[in-house]
C-alpha cells in the first residue's frame, strides 16, 4: 500500500512509495532510475496472502514499452511529473515532433515518435497539449480527451468486410484512419476520443 495511505484529490502524492498492488493503469513510477507510466495491470493472488502483478509500462523518456512481473515486497517511488501547456508545431523528416511552450513560442522542444507514441496520429499544427515535465525535461505529452478533426477521405460503405456493422473507414486530416458511422462524409468535422482512438460524434 501507499506509505501512510495518503492521497490528494484522488492522485498519488509525489515521492510516496508504491507497492506492486498500487501499479494501476495511469500510475507513474520510477523504475531503474527512469520515469514510467503503467499501461496495463493485472493482479494474481497466490497462496498465503501473496500476489504477483503483471505490468505493462512505457518509459516516458525513450517511449519504449516493457512487461514486468512484480511481487510482494517490491516497492517503487512515484514519478514526480509536472504538467505544462505546449503547442504542437510540426514534424520533421526524421519523425521528430516539435513543440513550443504556450507562453514562450521561441522555446522549442523536440520529442521522438516513440515519446509521442500513438498520440501522433491526432496531432495537427497549433494543437494545444499537456506536456509532461520530469527533472526539468519534457518527456511526453497528453492530448485533450476529445479533439475535432476534418474528414479528408470517406470510404464507401460496405456491409461485408472488416468494418463493424453500420460503420465505414474514414481518413482524418492528420492521416489517422478510424471507423465512423456511414453518414459521415468527406469535409465533415468529427470529434475523436484520443484515449480510445474512436469516433465520438460529428462536430458542429
Amino acid at each position: 500500500m501507499l506509505a501512510k495511505n495518503q492521497k490528494w484529490n484522488g492522485e498519488l502524492l509525489n515521492n510516496f512509495m508504491l507497492s506492486h498492488t498500487d501499479l494501476k493503469k495511469g500510475v507513474q513510477l520510477i523504475y531503474n532510475g527512469q520515469p514510467y507510466i503503467v499501461l496495463d495491470y493485472s493482479l494474481t493472488f497466490k497462496g498465503r496472502g501473496s500476489s504477483t502483478a503483471s505490468v505493462k509500462m512505457r518509459n516516458l523518456i525513450t517511449g519504449n514499452t516493457a512487461s514486468n512481473t512484480f511481487h510482494t515486497g517490491d516497492n517503487f517511488q512515484t514519478a514526480e511529473i509536472e504538467k505544462i501547456q505546449l503547442k504542437f508545431l510540426y514534424k520533421d523528416n526524421k519523425n521528430n515532433y516539435f513543440f513550443s511552450q504556450a507562453e514562450n513560442p521561441s522555446k522549442r522542444t523536440p520529442l521522438s515518435e516513440e515519446q509521442v507514441s500513438d498520440k501522433a496520429q491526432f496531432l495537427k499544427p497549433d494543437t494545444i497539449v499537456e506536456g509532461l515535465l520530469w527533472e526539468e525535461k519534457i518527456v511526453g505529452i497528453n492530448l485533450p480527451i476529445k479533439i475535432s478533426l476534418k474528414v479528408i477521405e470517406s470510404a464507401p460503405y460496405l456491409r461485408a468486410g472488416r468494418a463493424e456493422a453500420g460503420t465505414k473507414q474514414i481518413t482524418l486530416e492528420t492521416g489517422a484512419i478510424i471507423q465512423a458511422p456511414v453518414f459521415i462524409k468527406e469535409g465533415d468535422m468529427v470529434e475523436v476520443n484520443t484515449e480510445t482512438s474512436e469516433y465520438s460524434r460529428r462536430a458542429d
